[in-house]
């Protein structure tokens, strides 16, 4: 029994999509030797959806390249569902061109699956919690690509409608920084950052954090690299 369960704590639930077995059995077997972690399926895209509702994980890490049925289908599917997961892609190309519509469809994240253990464990325990993630290779991509093709005419509208407060806060989301981590930076509670988080998200229109960083950094509210 792992700890978090010995404590009463339950488990984050994890569904594994790949439409490669090695794969599959490699990440479970990082996810599995962690604590509070539980590995409840492993399938293939055309799987997905009815071992989702067989098993009802809070996380799914999803291929974003398979054959039969890719993964931004799944994904339409996933977050189509009562009480969605959240979905992080795992992709083996930091610009890969199909990451701008998986944002576009909801996922939460995205990791390169060359992703060292400790930084997928980290990922799955984050977004449990509500967070976004991106591997490192990963961000510059995602933004570049995502703000080139999706240039929005009232991104700088929607933004003047954030207090000064909310501004500070998504300018912190915009550089990855995790509530704790934004929190110490204002010196704020984690609560109160909580609150501003969903205000932010609230007003911008954006379901998750890798969306509303994208709006900061179509604002110019990131300096570029």
């Amino acid at each position: 029994m792992r700890a978090a369960e010995g404590m009463g704590v339950a488990p984050v639930r994890v569904m594994v999509v790949d439409d490669e077995a090695l794969v599959r059995s490699g990440v479970s077997m990082i996810l599995e030797a962690a604590d509070g972690i539980e590995v409840v399926a492993t399938c293939s895209g055309p799987d997905a959806v009815g071992s989702f509702l067989a098993h009802r994980p809070g996380v799914v890490l999803l291929d974003i390249r398979m054959p039969v049925v890719d993964g931004l289908t799944v994904l339409r599917q996933l977050r189509g569902q009562h009480d969605p997961p959240a979905v992080a892609m795992l992709t083996t190309f930091s610009a890969d061109a199909q990451v701008a519509t998986a944002l576009r469809d909801g996922a939460a994240g995205f990791l390169l699956k060359d992703s060292e253990p400790d930084d997928l464990v980290a990922a799955v325990r984050a977004l449990a919690a509500g967070s976004s993630v991106l591997s490192p290779p990963v961000t510059g991509a995602v933004i570049a690509g995502f703000v080139a093709s999706h240039a929005s005419v009232d991104t700088q509208a929607r933004v003047s409608a954030l207090s000064e407060r909310e501004r500070d806060v998504l300018t912190l989301i915009g550089q990855g920084l995790s509530n704790v981590a934004i929190a110490e930076r204002l010196f704020l509670s984690v609560p109160t950052v909580k609150e501003h988080v969903s205000a932010v998200l609230l007003k911008l229109g954006a379901e998750n954090r890798v969306q509303a960083a994208v709006v900061a950094h179509q604002a110019g509210m990131i300096p570029r690299p």
